[in-house]
């Protein structure tokens, strides 16, 4: 096999020669920012997540595969390191062979920043000479950091700190670590854009699948407050999905739980309630639902017509007393 990949390795580093330096006839621009690229060994999961001020930083600086691994590159973002170096990962290569075999191809590594981590949890990190200051860079069991014009060079260690203590699936410890980062004083130039993906470690799953979590702030005054709250709220309707699996199996009490939880998460979601109150009637709990059918239509005062459409799509009983019932809550 070995043979196999050294002819891979040489194909992708060809490409990688011929991507970079089409990307280098245009002119450079600093992604400076900090990141941060994990494993969680228990789950399998791999993940980046960043913050920058620099507009959309989640298109060219992250980058995950299902199974394959996860890539941050940033500084004079060079962003092939990302696709090539999950190619190279794919291929057999780790995390730290892929890296040097791309650094090797680049003539301006001195100014790359660039954080990996494989499926197996090997971990590399690169800061070029020329990146600016402050830089740092930490790797740890299962994660690198990386950080460049940061107001502190101490910004590393409070990312891996915070990572290391966390608690949670790797999704929250990713969050944590990037808010511990901001606490230290972050970016010298301020906040802009943020984003974080967290990938599945089954390789059977398609490179464009497998997603976890897939979150991406453009640009937002406090980019960290608002990955935060779209963490919850993805979290939420990944509850409500599985709700929605149990009812198409028949499963209404894990449907009712599922809903539940998804209403706890984001309670001022008026589709969240409405739709744990159309499930609770279906289920024939119709008491308990009635006082969640009155908040929703006091939200969303539209849910009074569309609930009148769920018997004829098999979603509720064509029961017009019970829709009366539903219809006449205040």
């Amino acid at each position: 096999m070995d043979h196999i990949h050294a002819m891979i390795t040489a194909v992708v580093l060809s490409a990688a020669t011929s991507a970079m330096a089409t990307e280098l006839e245009q002119p450079l621009r600093p992604v400076n920012t900090f990141s941060i690229v994990a494993r969680d060994p228990a789950t399998g999961e791999m993940g980046a997540a960043v913050q920058s001020h620099w507009f959309s930083v989640g298109s060219i600086v992250i980058w995950a595969e299902p199974g394959v691994g996860a890539v941050a590159t940033q500084s004079f973002v060079e962003p092939s390191y990302g696709p090539l170096g999950l190619q190279l990962m794919r291929s057999g290569r780790t995390s730290g062979q892929a890296l040097t075999s791309l650094l090797a191809s680049d003539e301006h590594e001195d100014v790359r920043q660039v954080g990996m981590v494989d499926a197996h949890g090997n971990v590399a990190n690169h800061t070029g000479v020329n990146s600016i200051a402050e830089t740092c860079e930490l790797t740890g069991e299962n994660y690198a950091v990386q950080a460049n014009m940061m107001w502190k060079p101490t910004v590393c260690a409070a990312m891996a700190s915070a990572f290391e203590e966390a608690d949670g699936d790797l999704a929250e410890r990713l969050m944590v670590a990037l808010e511990a980062a901001q606490g230290e004083g972050g970016d010298a130039r301020g906040k802009q854009s943020a984003a974080m993906i967290v990938v599945s470690g089954d390789i059977s799953q398609p490179a464009w699948g497998g997603r976890e979590f897939e979150l991406r702030i453009e640009d937002h005054a406090t980019p960290l407050l608002e990955l935060r709250r779209l963490l919850t709220m993805a979290r939420a309707y990944r509850l409500m999905n599985a709700g929605d699996e149990y009812m198409t199996n028949g499963e209404v009490d894990k449907a009712i739980g599922a809903y539940s939880s998804a209403e706890a998460l984001v309670p001022d979601s008026h589709e969240m309630i409405f739709w744990h109150a159309a499930t609770l009637a279906a289920a024939g709990e119709v008491e308990e639902s009635l006082p969640l059918f009155s908040k929703a239509f006091a939200m969303w005062p539209q849910w009074r017509g569309l609930v009148q459409r769920l018997p004829a799509a098999g979603l509720m009983p064509d029961d017009p007393e019970l829709m009366e019932r539903i219809l006449s809550v205040k």
